[in-house]
């Protein structure tokens, strides 16, 4: 979405106040957003930001109207660009375990590593920089070293990251990742092939398991990073699909929220093997007795 911003000096913060607001008259579009700076050479500046055409004579007589007395404003159209990609693209790399999940910035410095995954930045969930996501690496990683896995299904998968992960270490499974949101599948299937994983991670648009590709699959370890909510209505599903002695990683619940989900789980009949916590974030892993 091109965005136009709108620049205007004031001669002191009180001026600045009334330059905003006389440009929000009914007359003129609203703006997304203004912010309003103090300049070091003495004054302020006020900025706007518009998604639609402005006229700079419209803003210079509604600033009259009301008396205001400021600088001429000064447009300037600004390209369209990813914010969020932009902010998550310095991002340092973030080691969880053996895993390492970077984004292209630091491709060159994790090229060769087996259990490098590189996720690009965007709108979905799934860089590993929020506590969740480490989590369920790390207990994939702990996992990884006590047993091996032939089918695998990541449930809201965001942006893969957790499907990419258990691929790299169960190099012979069947990983399959689900979301209900298609910018998250978009982005999964983008991070399946930044990391050289075609044909290794299916990406399927579904809501938990209700796809016919999923109909008939028993998997082993079942990946579930989502909200508390989804996660104890899902509890009697992934009791069904999983096959005995299977396991599933849930996380997405606050510390708070452990006694509720574990609760649940085990009415089903799981028995909780691990609780991992961290900056106020909780992972369970689980297994079907």
């Amino acid at each position: 979405m091109p965005l136009t911003k709108v620049s205007i000096a004031a001669r002191d913060l009180e001026s600045a106040d009334r330059v905003v607001a006389a440009l929000a008259a009914p007359e003129l579009p609203e703006p997304l957003a203004s912010t309003t700076f103090e300049v070091p050479a003495g004054g302020y500046l006020v900025e706007l930001y518009y998604d639609r055409d402005v006229a700079a004579a419209a803003l210079e007589q509604a600033l009259a109207g009301h008396g205001v007395q400021a600088g001429k404003p000064v447009l300037e159209a600004l390209p369209e660009t990813n914010w969020v990609a932009v902010s998550q693209a310095a991002l340092p790399p973030v080691m969880a375990g053996r895993f390492i999940v970077h984004g292209s910035h630091d491709r060159a410095r994790f090229l060769m590593r087996r259990t490098a995954i590189e996720i690009e930045a965007g709108e979905a969930f799934g860089t590993g920089h929020n506590a969740t996501t480490t989590l369920c690496l790390r207990a994939l990683d702990r996992l990884a070293h006590a047993r091996s896995f032939a089918r695998v299904v990541d449930v809201g998968c965001g942006t893969g990251v957790l499907a990419l992960a258990a691929a790299r270490v169960f190099p012979k499974a069947c990983v399959i990742a689900t979301d209900n949101d298609p910018i998250a599948t978009g982005m999964a299937r983008d991070n399946v092939r930044l990391t050289r994983l075609l044909g290794g991670v299916a990406v399927i648009d579904a809501t938990g398991f209700v796809h016919p590709r999923l109909r008939g699959l028993r998997p082993d370890l079942v990946l579930a990073n989502i909200l508390p909510g989804p996660l104890i209505e899902l509890a009697p599903v992934v009791r069904q699909r999983l096959v005995r002695g299977g396991v599933a990683v849930l996380c997405g619940l606050l510390t708070h929220q452990v006694r509720e989900v574990a609760a649940t789980y085990g009415s089903v009949g799981f028995r909780l093997i691990a609780k991992d916590t961290d900056a106020g974030w909780a992972a369970l892993t689980v297994q079907r007795r």
